[in-house]
């Protein structure tokens, strides 16, 4: 098997870097892949964004991801529904950014929140709903849920 040769490796990193330079490749992405972009916009936070820092702060428990000397995301994006999720994606691949999936808190290793390429976040927070079924034994968890939050369904009654 050949191997790529190093200028062909440049390239490619030199072509995704110049693309991702331009957070607002992605955002105009993502203005493109939804036809009402106010739905979205409310979600999405740059670092502009004055709740940028308290967002990705939010749920950070190992203080080493909350450091000034740590990569931060282009932008964190908190979906309201999973069916905003595959644009989502799409725009950062466009743009040459690496996704980074936040959830429920319990990622201890801290992958949610570094990256040596520009990335993007894609927290989770609000994907966070609890439903339980007594009489079928079966339950369904949000990926964004945490421990502790209020569930609904019929056995709240008993």
């Amino acid at each position: 098997m050949k191997t790529p040769t190093i200028s062909l490796i440049l390239l490619l990193i030199l072509s995704c870097s110049l693309a991702s330079s331009a957070a607002g490749d992605f955002l105009q992405c993502l203005s493109e892949k939804f036809d009402n972009y106010s739905s979205i916009s409310n979600v999405v936070y740059t670092l502009n964004n004055s709740s940028y820092t308290s967002i990705l702060k939010y749920s950070i428990f190992n203080l080493r991801f909350a450091t000034n000397s740590t990569p931060k995301p282009q932008t964190i994006i908190t979906p309201e529904h999973e069916s905003q999720i595959p644009a989502i994606i799409h725009c950062a691949k466009e743009a040459c950014l690496e996704v980074r999936t936040r959830s429920g808190g319990h990622d201890f290793e801290g992958l949610s929140y570094v990256s040596r390429v520009p990335f993007v976040v894609i927290d989770l927070i609000n994907l966070s709903e609890i439903t339980m079924d007594a009489e079928s034994k079966t339950a369904w968890v949000e990926a964004g849920a945490t421990i502790g939050r209020k569930w609904s369904g019929d056995a709240a009654s008993k």
